[in-house]
C-alpha cells in the first residue's frame, strides 16, 4: 500500500495530462497525501471536548485517546478518498494551484488509495466500537455516519462538496457532534451548553474550506464542483470565510462571560492580530496563488484556539 507507482501505471482523468515531476519518497508521498495541515480540524473538537469534560470532573483519558484516534483516523481517511475521487472527478489534476494531489501526479496508483482509504476506515471503526463498550450503541450509528459522510464527501449519487452542501456537514460534524461525542463518552452525560462550544471549532473549520474553496474556485467551476463560492462567487467567499473565522474565534470568549472561565475572554484579543493575516489575505488577493498559505494560516489559528480553549477551561 505505501509503494509509490510508476506514473505510466495510472490512468489520468479525462482531459488531463500528467507532469514529469520526481516524486518525494513514499512516505512523504502518503504524508503528503493525508494532508497534514487539515489535521488540527479532527483533532480540535476532540481536544475541546476533552477540555470541557476535564473542567467538570469528567476526565476519562482512555476514552479521550480512543476518540483523538478515531478523529484523526476518519480525518485521514477522507482525505485519502478526496484524493482519489477529485481525480477521478477532473477536480484535481497536475497543474492545480494548491499543494499537489498523489493520486492526480500518479504518486499512488487509484487502487492502492483506494486500499489505504478502507483500511483507515477499518481502524477508525475499531477505535469507535471500542468507545461503543463504555458509551452504548448510538455511537456505533454516529460512527457509521461519519465514515459514511467520508466516501460520500466527495462521490456517491450526492457528494457533498460538488453539491455545495460540504459547509454544513463540516460545521456540525467538526463542531458540535465532534465536541458533543467527546464529551459524552467521558461524562455519560451531554448538557446543551457542550453542543454551543462545539460551533467554535465547527466554524474556524468551516473556514480552513472556505479558504480552500476560495483558492480552487476556478478549477471547481471546470469540474462542475459547485461549492457555495462558485455558485455566490468571491465575493459570497470573502463573507463567509471572515464570518466562519471571526465567529469562531469570539465563541469561546462568549461562553465566558456565562461561566466561570475567566481567562477564555481573552482568546479572542490573543488571536485578533493574527487573524488579521489571512482576513486581509483573503479581501486583498489578485490571484488564486495568493490564497495558497491562508489554509496554512487558518489551520494554525485553530490549532492556537483549541491550546488556549484546553488551557483556559481545564484548568483556567
Amino acid at each position: 500500500m505505501s509503494r509509490s507507482v510508476p506514473q505510466e501505471q495510472v490512468r489520468p482523468a479525462r482531459n488531463t495530462v500528467i507532469m514529469s515531476v520526481t516524486p518525494p519518497d513514499p512516505f512523504n508521498v502518503w504524508l503528503l497525501a493525508a494532508r497534514p495541515k487539515t489535521l488540527i480540524a479532527g483533532a480540535s473538537p476532540v481536544l475541546m471536548g476533552t477540555a470541557l469534560a476535564a473542567g467538570d470532573g469528567a476526565l476519562h483519558v482512555p476514552a479521550a485517546l480512543l476518540a483523538l484516534a478515531g478523529a484523526l483516523l476518519i480525518q485521514v481517511g477522507t482525505n485519502f478518498w478526496n484524493d482519489v475521487a477529485d481525480h477521478g472527478k477532473g477536480a484535481d489534476t497536475p497543474d492545480r494551484i494548491g499543494p499537489p494531489r498523489a493520486v492526480a501526479m500518479g504518486w499512488i496508483s487509484p487502487a492502492a488509495m483506494r486500499r489505504a482509504t478502507v483500511l483507515v476506515f477499518a481502524l477508525a471503526a475499531v477505535c469507535c466500537m471500542l468507545l461503543v463498550v463504555r458509551a452504548s450503541w448510538p455511537l456505533a450509528v454516529l460512527a457509521l455516519i461519519s465514515i459514511l459522510l467520508g466516501f460520500g464527501y466527495t462521490s456517491g449519487p450526492f457528494p457533498l462538496a460538488y453539491l455545495g452542501v460540504a459547509d454544513l456537514f463540516v460545521l456540525v460534524f467538526f463542531g458540535p457532534v465532534a465536541v458533543g461525542g467527546t464529551y459524552y463518552v467521558q461524562a455519560l452525560d451531554l448538557p446543551g451548553r457542550i453542543m454551543v462550544a462545539g460551533l467554535a471549532p465547527g466554524l474556524v473549520s468551516g473556514a480552513i474550506l472556505v479558504a480552500n474553496n476560495l483558492r480552487d474556485r476556478e478549477q471547481d467551476a471546470r469540474a462542475r464542483k459547485r461549492t457555495l463560492v462558485v455558485r455566490f462567487g468571491r465575493r459570497f467567499g470573502q463573507i463567509q470565510y471572515s464570518a466562519f473565522l471571526l465567529g469562531g474565534l469570539a465563541l469561546p470568549a462568549a461562553l465566558a462571560l456565562f461561566q466561570d472561565r475567566p481567562y477564555a475572554k481573552f482568546i479572542l484579543l490573543l488571536l485578533l492580530p493574527p487573524a488579521f493575516v489571512p482576513l486581509r489575505t483573503v479581501w486583498t488577493h489578485r490571484t488564486s496563488r495568493d490564497l495558497i498559505p491562508v489554509l496554512g494560516k487558518t489551520a494554525g489559528l485553530l490549532a492556537a484556539m483549541t491550546l488556549l480553549f484546553v488551557v483556559t477551561w481545564s484548568w483556567g
